[in-house]
């Protein structure tokens, strides 16, 4: 029987330690600060990815995922959903174990395509909220 969706996001968020948040925003005025806070307190190694800034959360931003030299587990989506193909095929050159868009971020093309690659992809859903629900 296949897993469901929501036991292979338990399984995800208990298995990964490195999140790679494209589009995280220095200020902590935006969605994508908070929830980037949120997963680092939980243990979580945060690597931002935004060539507005120079860094956020303590670490050093890259301008592009192609830039990031570490192995990342989960590439984490916080742009308009017509930037997600170019992220997406960024992220299947790096074999993340999934790629998450946000609530509000939909591509399903894009997402397809990350699935025939091999990689876990979880669209529409928060990743903090996800975490809180099995945290309890």
């Amino acid at each position: 029987m296949p897993q469901s969706e929501a036991d292979r996001i338990s399984e995800l968020l208990k298995s990964v330690r490195t999140i790679a948040v494209v589009g995280l925003s220095s200020s902590p005025m935006r969605p994508s600060y908070g929830v980037a806070a949120y997963m680092q307190t939980q243990g979580y190694r945060i690597i931002p990815v935004n060539p507005e800034i120079k860094g956020a959360l303590g670490e050093k931003a890259y301008a592009t995922l192609g830039d990031v030299q570490e192995k990342i587990d989960v590439v984490n989506i916080f742009r308009r959903s017509e930037f997600v193909p170019e992220v997406i095929d960024a992220a299947i050159q790096m074999k993340p174990a999934a790629i998450w868009m946000q609530e509000g971020v939909v591509h399903e093309q894009a997402a397809e395509k990350a699935r025939r690659a091999g990689i876990f992809v979880v669209m529409d859903r928060c990743i903090l909220k996800e975490h809180r629900k099995r945290a309890r």
